[in-house]
């Protein structure tokens, strides 16, 4: 629940087939940059552009000739969406071009790389710009649309497929849904020949190309499995003059669950983009997203953190962030989240909103007195703590000689927060 709403909460969330098949919000914890997902589609037999990836423009020129192409795209690498339309802080517009010449695919690059590109999903100031992907430009002949994603009212894997690529598939639905093809996939067998084929054929792919889209799709089923991923959307499928079958685009999810076993993948985020703050926290299973007010909220649970945020502002103040300390905490997560929020120098106040169910009351205020004791904090501090053990985790509070404002309910919490700073 917390990182569903945490996202909801964050920038560039992606929420595809919301219409569709009526999933629950969306959550992305693991975000890829587009050159990332290729490798992964191309290291499971999925055919893609061929491409390079470029963090100067000094290498540019080799690079692209090294691809033998008609034509280039060059394409910013960041993650947001709307790059084509955007503008760099230097006034280069538009971070996705076409060109046929190599020189200029390196001037592109130049004008892109360590520069900030602000689009549509950025913060106004934009996303500096590290990586390029140079890649062959493709000719589109006809655009398909193929997906796997995890379902709860099928109890797994769903396959959805169209004829009608480039475009919202939820409109699809919405006005043709003749035009969509949704099928259950048994775990256990799996996509096989019988059904891949059965998916070229609804999507058109005839003569040789039926038995090369039957390969790219179970090419991306296997991706599926193979990286534990709850959702792979292409859009678009191609297909190309010259007889090819080509995932130009894919969006893709993963169950951050399984992220004991998928190391490597797990491992390819970058976090260049991330909030410091928000990365600092997840070294501790903490999860934090930081906003515009003057006091902190140190919670557990995320409905209780959304409540928590609703009457500090109910009573005339501002969040500064949403920190959810999770069901299993101990001690020492407590004293990094203290030393997170602390290090915000917009925090004016901390408040401690604690309902003990899982969590023993008196683990997080004895986390409480030895942060207090160990770092100097000058501001306010308001806790309210209910649920398991709470008698002790009062005493505890009480006999520390910490300056805490103590508080019985929610409601006196909340006002003793907002006035610690009016």
């Amino acid at each position: 629940m917390a990182a569903i709403i945490t996202r909801c909460l964050s920038k560039g969330v992606y929420t595809p087939l919301q219409t569709l098949i009526k999933p629950k919000v969306p959550v992305r914890c693991l975000n890829l940059l587009e050159y990332q997902s290729k490798v992964l589609l191309e290291n499971h037999g999925v055919t893609v552009q061929r491409f390079r990836i470029l963090d100067s423009h000094k290498e540019a020129v080799e690079a692209s000739k090294s691809l033998n192409a008609a034509e280039f795209v060059v394409k910013a690498q960041i993650l947001a969406g709307g790059r084509g339309k955007g503008h760099f802080d230097n006034g280069f517009k538009g971070g996705v071009h076409l060109t046929k010449d190599c020189n200029e695919v390196a001037s592109l690059v130049e004008k892109m790389v360590g520069h900030k590109l602000v689009t549509k999903q950025t913060p106004k100031d934009g996303i500096v710009v590290n990586k390029v992907m140079v890649a062959e430009s493709v000719d589109i002949l006809r655009e398909t649309y193929f997906c796997i994603l995890m379902d709860r009212e099928h109890n797994g894997p769903v396959l959805i497929a169209s004829p009608d690529g480039g475009m919202d598939i939820e409109e699809v639905a919405e006005k043709t849904p003749e035009r969509l093809m949704t099928q259950p996939i048994d775990i256990h067998e799996g996509i096989t020949d019988e059904m891949a084929l059965k998916v070229a054929d609804f999507l058109k792919f005839n003569g040789p190309l039926r038995e090369k889209c039957a390969k790219e799709v179970k090419g991306i089923w296997s991706m599926f499995l193979g990286v534990d991923a709850t959702q792979i959307e292409i859009n678009p499928l191609i297909e190309t003059p010259q007889g090819q079958v080509v995932a130009v685009d894919a969006k893709i999810q993963f169950d951050d669950n399984a992220e004991f076993r998928q190391k490597d993948v797990f491992a390819m985020e970058d976090y260049s983009e991330s909030d410091p703050r928000e990365v600092e926290a997840a070294r501790y299973n903490l999860t934090y997203i930081g906003m515009d007010g003057n006091i902190g909220c140190l919670v557990n649970g995320a409905g209780l953190a959304m409540a928590t945020m609703d009457i500090i502002k109910l009573h005339g103040g501002s969040p500064a962030n949403f920190l959810d300390l999770g069901g299993g905490v101990q001690e020492h997560q407590v004293e990094q989240a203290v030393r997170i929020l602390t290090s915000d120098e917009s925090v004016k106040a901390l408040f401690v909103n604690i309902f003990g169910g899982i969590v023993n009351t008196a683990t997080i205020a004895s986390g409480l007195v030895k942060v207090l004791r160990d770092r100097d904090i000058k501001i306010p501090l308001v806790v309210r703590l209910e649920g398991t053990n709470v008698d002790e985790a009062k005493r505890i509070l009480a006999e520390s000689g910490c300056d805490i404002q103590s508080a019985n309910n929610l409601d006196e919490a909340a006002r003793k927060a907002v006035s610690a700073i009016n």
